[in-house]
């Protein structure tokens, strides 16, 4: 079963929302985070990303640059561009992207459902980027942005959901760059305030979609706050971080897809041979070739797609790991074909998420960065849910969540 809570979320007024939001932290560099803000002193940027304040080149994990960070939170509220709401409440933000809209529920999500694996994850975390994410929530005492959770879907929160979004929005805009449509409600009756905190309360747990190290980092934080707290009672604000809740029959993940700079020693009719010992190979031509299907591949090489049909002995549909494309396409050709041991760490491959279309994979391989582009079908969320259930983790880069969710919107304090 999992806890939330109401809170009183720090916002900006209706007139500032489209000056201080912005892209989450780590989908762009500090250079592009300096370009996007420029000439904006209202730029969450400032806060999330704020090695911009400094001479270009500064280490974004200087102290000083933490120390500016918390400097400019406490500015925002001083000038009244982020300001908090007198009272506890839910939040809804939906997103739009190509025509489908997606509902969140913006709640407080329970440290302990972290700690003890009610809150669910499918990926592996590096300690060097939770920490980093800690000392951000250390130095501004908050969860300046939130993380992507999916429940199981729920038609009485549906029906909540439902009420508010028939009603004019608090924030209605479309961001620039990706113009997508972003909108934004406050849940402030108790009643519906009641029902949703019951209602999740029946949930047997919730599902991290995107953002493991900013979930690790919060949980680990709130855990600190209370071993440090010697009267701590268990409801202090601390012990809940703000979390996006979609259901799971709204979200879609897109694919991601691998380029590679070589082609181990290889020939390209040597690779192409190597590859028929596991899948059947069909030479496609010169129009990009998309995975029709699941175990179904495309590669791009020396200007021609193929398709690559995995042979049905070297997948187990009743594996969660083992039926994944991404397990398949890594053992079966990034490693034993092309020598690639560690996605995480291998400097000769690169991954692309589907977002910026096939095109880009073409585009990287005919400039002769890469040898070669291998496009892989999207794992779907039962995929996902299944893995994070069974208690497995997925291969590095499996899933992209598309459209990310907007910073800025609400902030969450910890006291």
């Amino acid at each position: 079963m999992v806890k939330i809570k109401p809170f009183k979320g720090i916002r900006p007024p209706k007139e500032l929302v489209e000056e201080v939001a912005s892209r989450p932290y780590d989908v762009l560099n500090s250079e592009e985070a300096r370009a996007e803000a420029e000439g904006n002193e209202k730029s969450l940027y400032h806060i999330i990303k704020p090695e911009i304040d400094f001479p270009a080149g500064t280490d974004e994990h200087d102290p000083r640059v933490y120390g500016k960070a918390a400097e400019n939170f406490r500015m925002f509220q001083d000038k009244g561009w982020l300001v908090q709401d007198e009272k506890e409440c839910y939040y809804i933000y939906s997103q739009t992207m190509n025509g489908k809209t997606q509902y969140g529920l913006v709640v407080g999500a329970y440290v302990d459902d972290y700690l003890n694996g009610s809150i669910k994850k499918h990926e592996l975390t590096r300690r060097d980027k939770e920490e980093d994410r800690m000392k951000h929530v250390r130095v501004n005492n908050a969860n300046i942005e939130p993380v992507f959770f999916a429940y199981p879907e729920n038609r009485t929160v549906d029906a909540i959901v439902a009420k508010y979004t028939a009603g004019e929005p608090v924030y209605d805009f479309i961001a620039p760059g990706d113009g997508f449509g972003h909108k934004f409600w406050v849940v402030d009756n108790d009643d519906d305030i009641r029902a949703i905190t019951e209602i999740f309360a029946e949930m047997p747990a919730m599902y991290i979609a995107d953002g493991h190290h900013r979930s690790a980092a919060a949980a680990l934080v709130g855990a600190e706050k209370a071993r440090q707290n010697p009267n701590h009672r268990g409801d202090e604000e601390y012990n809940y971080f703000m979390a996006v809740c979609f259901p799971a029959d709204q979200l879609t993940i897109i694919d991601y897809n691998r380029v590679v700079k070589d082609l181990n020693g290889l020939t390209p009719a040597q690779f192409l041979e190597a590859l028929k010992k596991h899948f059947t190979v069909e030479e496609k031509g010169t129009e990009i070739y998309r995975p029709a299907a699941l175990h179904n591949f495309s590669l791009y090489l020396d200007g021609k797609w193929y398709s690559l049909t995995a042979h049905p002995d070297t997948y187990d549909d009743n594996d969660p790991i083992g039926v994944l494309d991404v397990t398949i396409s890594s053992g079966l050709i990034l490693d034993e074909i092309l020598g690639i041991k560690d996605l995480r760490t291998d400097k000769r491959i690169d991954f692309v998420g589907g977002i910026r279309g096939l095109e880009e994979l073409k585009r990287r391989v005919d400039s002769g960065e890469m040898k070669l582009a291998l496009a892989l079908y999207p794992v779907s969320m039962k995929q996902l849910m299944d893995i994070a259930d069974s208690g497995n983790i997925m291969p590095p880069k499996t899933t992209w969540f598309e459209p990310k969710l907007r910073s800025g919107l609400v902030i969450h304090k910890l006291e």
